[in-house]
This record gives C-alpha cells, structure tokens and sequence, in this order.
C-alpha cells in the first residue's frame, strides 16, 4: 500500500504510475520492526518437528534460515522496497503445543533512511510458508494466520505498537 502524506500517495507519481519514494532526504536513525505469523497443524505434526523426529530434520532451523534469507531479499519480492542494509534479523519460532500452532516472531533492525516492517513480515511469513512447506507430506490441512506487525521503532513516525 501506498504511504499517504497529506493526501498525497507517496509510490504513485503524478501521472499515476508506480514509483519507489526517494528516501534520500530522510534522516539515518535506528529503525527495528517485529512481526509475527502463525501456523496451525495436526498435534502429530506439531510432536513430529518438536521432538525432532521428522524425516526432512531440523524443520525449525530450516524455518529461521528461510525467514532470515527472505527478510534480506525482501526487496526482490515487494517490487517497491528499497534493498536494505540490515544489522540483524532474528527468527524465533515457539511451539503452543495447547493450540497445535507454531508461533512465529520476527524482528529485523538496521539504521537506515527507512523502515524494515516488510522485511520482518516477509521474514514471518516466509518461514511459515518453510514449516508448510517441510511437512506438507503428513499434513496438507496446515493453516497460515494471523502475519502481521507487532511492533515499529524509529524513523519520523516514532514508536507504533500493536
């Protein structure tokens, strides 16, 4: 979606089109964004990567390399994302065993001229779509939910929270 200034759409030009905005007037500030997504599955599928016994192996270290290398190409998905010079991203994915989900928690950091909430969104929703894609062979009924911002710090805009 286009960021709005006034009543201004700042990635659509005059004329219409699509454009990148040009950030390079914007101050360099430490920028952080953590974002989540969820995955539901069958308790068999759930026990299988948490007591380590599915074939494919460690799925949740598959699952953080996958969200880590998706945060740092993010620009090559979202065509109107500038390529971003990260200084950390950080992938954890806990197991609710109660809910048969897997929650996802991302938070990507750099200190930029713009902010990082889509590389931790692709980050999240990217490792979710690893874990769906690992296990899929025992359970094709797995549901992705909930990928969303948490949580934005830095930039004019300041601190946002959910």
């Amino acid at each position: 979606m286009s960021e709005v200034k006034g009543d201004t759409l700042t990635h659509i030009d005059a004329e219409g089109h699509a454009r990148m905005v040009d950030v390079s007037e914007k101050a360099v500030t430490t920028r952080e964004a953590r974002a989540e997504a969820y995955i539901t599955m069958l308790p068999e599928t759930l026990a299988m990567i948490v007591d380590g016994t599915h074939k494919k192996g460690d799925v949740f270290a598959v699952a953080r390399i996958a969200g880590i290398q998706a945060a740092k190409r993010c620009s090559d998905i979202i065509p109107l994302c500038h390529p971003l010079m990260l200084s950390s991203v950080k992938v954890e994915l806990v197991p609710e065993l109660d809910s048969n989900q897997v929650r996802i928690e991302t938070i990507c950091r750099l200190s930029g001229q713009t902010g990082v909430e889509m590389e931790a969104l692709t980050a999240a929703s990217a490792a979710a779509l690893t874990l769906y894609d690992m296990c899929k062979a025992v359970d094709k009924g797995m549901v992705i939910h909930t990928v969303r911002l948490l949580e934005k710090k830095g930039g004019k805009s300041g601190h946002w929270k959910v």
